[in-house]
C-alpha cells in the first residue's frame, strides 16, 4: 500500500532532521558533534550552547517522533485498527533509527531519547507520562541525564506491561526494541558511570 510505505519514508526523514547540527551551524557557526561529547542532542547542546539552544533542540525532537507517529493517523484512518498500529510502530522505529543516522547530516546523529520520547507520546501516552516521571526522579536526585534516560529505557517494557496493562505483543515488543536502542545508544555512559568519570549536568551554566 503506497500510503504505508510514504508513512514510514516520511518517519525516517522526520527523524533525519538533524536539529542540533543545524541549529549549531546556522546561529553559533560550529558543528555540535565536534564539541562536548560530541553527540548531536539536546544534552550536548544544553551544555555547549546553553538553556535556549537546548529546549528548542529537545522540544523540536520530541515533536519529530510524535509527528512520525500521527502520520499514520491522519494518512490510514480507514484501515483496521492493527494495520495503524503497526505502521505506527514501524514509524517509530525508522524515526528514531533516523536520529540516529540522519541522512541529512552524514548518518551522524544522537542517541535518539528525545525521539523515542515523542514517539511514545504518540503511540502510549500514558507510558511517556510514567518513564518522564522515572526519568526526572533519577535526574533530579543524581543529576545524570545518561542515568535517567538508561533508569526510564529499562522499566519502559515493565511499564506498558502493568501500568499501561497493555497486552499487545506489538506494543510489548516495540517497548522491548526501543528500551533496548536507548541503553545500547547509552554505552559509553554507562562505561563513564561505571568508572565514575561521567559529567553531571550544570544548568548555570550560561
Amino acid at each position: 500500500m503506497i500510503w504505508v510505505l510514504l508513512s514510514l519514508i516520511a518517519a525516517y526523514l522526520l527523524g533525519s532532521i538533524p536539529t542540533a547540527v543545524w541549529i549549531g551551524k546556522v546561529y553559533y557557526g560550529l558543528d555540535i558533534r565536534e564539541h562536548g561529547s560530541k553527540n548531536a542532542g539536546a544534552t550536548n547542546t544544553f551544555r555547549v550552547l546553553g538553556k535556549k539552544p537546548g529546549i528548542t533542540v529537545l522540544l523540536i525532537d520530541v515533536l519529530k517522533g510524535v509527528s512520525a507517529t500521527l502520520i499514520p493517523v491522519l494518512v490510514l484512518q480507514n484501515n483496521p485498527e492493527e494495520l495503524l498500529v503497526k505502521v505506527q510502530i514501524g514509524s517509530a522505529f525508522l524515526a528514531v533509527i533516523g536520529h540516529l543516522l540522519p541522512v541529512f547530516a552524514g548518518f551522524r546523529g544522537g542517541k535518539g531519547v528525545a525521539t523515542s520520547l515523542g514517539v511514545v507520546i504518540g503511540i502510549v501516552p500514558l507510558a511517556a507520562a510514567v518513564s518522564m516521571i522515572i526519568f526526572l526522579l533519577v535526574f533530579i536526585s543524581s543529576r545524570f541525564v545518561s542515568l535517567g534516560a538508561i533508569t526510564a529505557a529499562l522499566f519502559f517494557p515493565f511499564v506498558l506491561k502493568f501500568a499501561v496493562g497493555t497486552d499487545s505483543v506489538w506494543l510489548l515488543s516495540f517497548g522491548v526494541v526501543v528500551s533496548s536502542m536507548v541503553i545500547v545508544a547509552h554505552r559509553k555512559n554507562i562505561k563513564r558511570l561505571l568508572k565514575g568519570e561521567e559529567n553531571k549536568m550544570n544548568f548555570s551554566r550560561k
